[in-house]
């Protein structure tokens, strides 16, 4: 039995569709010829290497399993939902572009048979990697990213080829125009440098103090100009744009980071109830700073809400 199957283990009420929980519909896979269109398909991203790089907290490598075992007890809502799991990538021998490359091609795999990629980080390296697996699958279309962050993620590299967690937007600029839109930057967490760059390849963004339940409709109109704007989308949370009260487990804390509140919940699911939505990951959770497994509960209650939405 594979490792990650033994994971996906909960609370047993029966097998009847009124009774059932996630992990009794989960199935672990190697063979991508199993996927359907429609299905729900997950890659562990089991790598921070882009962290170290980065000179942040190391340890959301082991999150993976963590969120894994934080989802197996959510409730199933419809008889459809279907979730393949595709095991973990690991980086070996620090080779984050190797670990990068492969997640790309297995998310690749996925889209191309109009599955929903879902990827469980890791460090936000995975963003590079995930965006690369879109545009591998769909190299013709036009691909949004939103970016739920403290941070934009726009760093050059320091060698100027060498990626980290932080240069994935910056990345994905050199390979041409970028459509983005990050909710939740802090200008604590920002440097100069950084605004300016979001403002020279077009990256929009909201403020995490925008963030309120009066100015709702405005979130909700640049979520819909961007989305509007492409053929597909793709989401990335980045935990860390949480309060370290919800989210202690962290690379990076955020003293005053914004909380899965009814204003964040409202645009959030605005965000999930999209049909051109391909792709979700969370990224950043660290297991060796959190408490009680408050950051990995709240990411995989996240991804949760895209799989009752779409179920």
């Amino acid at each position: 039995m594979p490792e990650t199957a033994k994971i996906w283990n909960g609370r047993f009420d029966g097998d009847d569709p009124l009774s059932q929980r996630i992990f009794q519909k989960v199935s672990v896979e190697t063979d991508y010829n199993t996927i359907s269109p429609k299905d729900f398909v997950l890659h562990g991203f089991a790598v921070d290497e882009g962290v170290r790089r980065n000179k942040g907290r190391t340890g959301a490598k082991d999150a993976p399993d963590i969120i894994r075992k934080n989802s197996s007890n959510f409730p199933v809502i419809s008889t459809d939902f279907t979730l393949k799991d595709f095991g973990n990538i690991r980086c070996e021998n620090g080779d984050l572009e190797k670990a990068q490359n492969e997640l790309a091609e297995k998310v690749a795999l996925a889209l191309e048979k109009k599955a929903k990629s879902v990827v469980f980080g890791g460090g936000h390296e995975v963003t590079f990697a995930h965006y690369s697996g879109i545009r591998k699958a769909f190299p013709d279309k036009k691909i949004g990213i939103i970016n739920i962050d403290a941070h934009f993620d726009n760093r050059k590299p320091e060698d100027g080829k060498t990626g980290t967690s932080g240069t994935g937007f910056w990345q994905i600029a050199q390979e041409g125009e970028i459509h983005s839109l990050h909710i939740g930057i802090q200008k604590n967490s920002n440097t100069l440098q950084l605004f300016d760059t979001a403002h020279q390849y077009g990256m929009k963004y909201i403020m995490a103090d925008e963030i309120f339940f009066e100015n709702l409709p405005s979130i909700y109109q640049k979520i819909d100009e961007l989305t509007s704007s492409v053929d597909l989308l793709y989401l990335t949370i980045c935990m860390d744009v949480f309060n370290v009260c919800v989210a202690p487990g962290v690379s990076a804390i955020a003293y005053n980071g914004i909380f899965a509140d009814a204003s964040f919940m409202n645009f959030y699911r605005h965000i999930l109830k999209s049909e051109k939505l391909c792709a979700l990951d969370v990224a950043e959770v660290n297991p060796n700073f959190d408490i009680q497994e408050r950051t990995a509960r709240l990411a995989a209650a996240l991804v949760n809400e895209w799989f009752m939405i779409n179920s």
